[in-house]
C-alpha cells in the first residue's frame, strides 16, 4: 500500500503546472527579458522589465509586443477596448520552464455590446505555441511561464 501512495505522489507532483513567482517593482528581470512586460494580478498597469529591474509603468503607453506569464492567469485586454495591452496578429509563446504549458483564452468583440464564446489554445509542455489573436479582441487570458512574442 505505501509503495502505491508513493506513486501515486510522484505523478502528482509531476503533474503540477510549472509557474515562477510573479514579480513585484524593482524585483530582478533577465536581460533577455528586457523590454517585456507583465501583467499583475489585479492592476491596470504592467510592469516593465528596463535595466535587469521590473519597474511599474505609471501612464498608459502603446501595446507590448513581448508579454510574460509566470504561471497564474494573466489577463489582458486587446484592441475591442480603449487601451488595449496587445494587438491582434500571430504570436508565439515560448515555455521558459520545460516543465510548463503556454496556454490562452481568447474572447472578441463580435458586435457592439456583444463578446463571442472563449476560443482556448494549449500546447504540450515544454512546447512553443503559435496562435492567432484575434483582431477586435476582447480579453485574452495567458497562463504558463512563458514568453509571449508577437511575429512580424
Amino acid at each position: 500500500m505505501r509503495t502505491i501512495l508513493a506513486a501515486t505522489a510522484v505523478v502528482l507532483v509531476t503533474a503540477a503546472p510549472a509557474h515562477a513567482d510573479p514579480p513585484s517593482p524593482n524585483t530582478p528581470c533577465t536581460p533577455d527579458l528586457t523590454g517585456a512586460t507583465t501583467m499583475q494580478a489585479g492592476h491596470v498597469l504592467p510592469l516593465e522589465c528596463a535595466d535587469g529591474r521590473w519597474a511599474a509603468v505609471t501612464v498608459p503607453g502603446d501595446p507590448s509586443d513581448r508579454w510574460v506569464s509566470f504561471g497564474p492567469d494573466m489577463a489582458l485586454h486587446g484592441e475591442g477596448l480603449r487601451n488595449p495591452n496587445l494587438t491582434s496578429g500571430t504570436w508565439t509563446a515560448t515555455p521558459l520552464d520545460p516543465q510548463t504549458s503556454c496556454g490562452a483564452t481568447q474572447q472578441s468583440v463580435i458586435s457592439a455590446g456583444v463578446v463571442g464564446p472563449p476560443s482556448t489554445t494549449a500546447a504540450p509542455p515544454g512546447q512553443p505555441l503559435t496562435l492567432v489573436v484575434a483582431p477586435r479582441l476582447f480579453d485574452i487570458v495567458m497562463t504558463g511561464h512563458c514568453l509571449w512574442t508577437r511575429n512580424r
